[in-house]
């Protein structure tokens, strides 16, 4: 098993990307902290997997602090962190996204890696032995899609404070890389579209992806366990789009 004896928490893990990760790290057998803003959904996958469920809100610290304190309490340390959670505004014209929509976006999908640096990093240095950190950013922070002006940049962001996350910890062997999804059928995926799902709108999105089609929590998850595991330690600051070549 490539995750045997490592310890992980996975973010947005009761659904979509999340739940595909934390189910393959489990396979892989990883300890996992099940972390997400739906209780029911957190602790529906944390008993299906052996994993610890974790209710929070991943844009508060202290939250953020329970989640890895669940792991070191529970399963006596910490090894792998996938900031996986978030979420976005409709698609639609930048100057009709209002401000709560915009700092709510911003607080899930940046804010939220500042409180999981906060918490996760003094573990990883007292243990001594570095760790992986995982964040899932986007094709939008590469080759972002109109409509989505305040959502890209989040994801932007996340693409930028990988690789300088990954400078700054190198030394301490703590690795930083980014998983850069393409649109996935997940419960963002309206939000993302701006609209219904339809077979019309999705063949306008699956139109702009060379492979044909969207991406799946499998496709996800694969890429992270490789960046999960010992075969990778040679690999940082890396934005690595699953992305059936949109990006290339």
């Amino acid at each position: 098993m490539r995750l045997k004896g490592k310890v992980a928490v996975v973010t947005g893990a009761g659904g979509g990307f999340g739940e595909g990760i934390a189910r393959l790290y489990a396979q892989e057998g990883a300890k996992v902290v099940v972390a997400d803003l739906n209780a029911d959904a957190a602790g529906r996958v944390a008993g299906e997997i052996g994993g610890v469920a974790v209710h929070g809100d991943v844009s508060k610290g202290a939250d953020v602090q329970a989640m890895v304190d669940a792991a070191v309490t529970r399963f006596g340390g910490l090894d792998i962190v996938v900031n996986n959670a978030g979420t976005t505004h409709r698609n639609r014209p930048m100057l009709e996204v209002d401000e709560a929509t915009f700092d709510r976006v911003y607080a899930v999908n940046v804010k939220s890696l500042y409180w999981m640096a906060q918490a996760a990093i003094p573990v990883f240095r007292s243990q001594g032995r570095g760790g992986s950190i995982i964040n899932i950013g986007s094709t939008a922070g590469i080759r972002p899609r109109p409509g989505l002006v305040w959502y890209n940049g989040t994801k932007g962001a996340v693409n930028t404070m990988t690789h300088c996350m990954a400078i700054e910890l190198a030394p301490e062997n703590i690795r930083v890389n980014s998983v850069c999804p393409v649109i996935g059928a997940t419960g963002l995926l309206e939000e993302f579209m701006g609209q219904a799902d339809n077979p019309e709108i999705r063949q306008k999105f699956v139109g702009s992806i060379p492979l044909g089609r969207m991406s799946t929590p499998a496709d996800i998850a694969n890429a992270c366990l490789w960046l999960a595991e010992d075969s990778s330690s040679f690999i940082t600051g890396i934005l690595l789009p699953v992305d059936g070549g949109r990006t290339a």
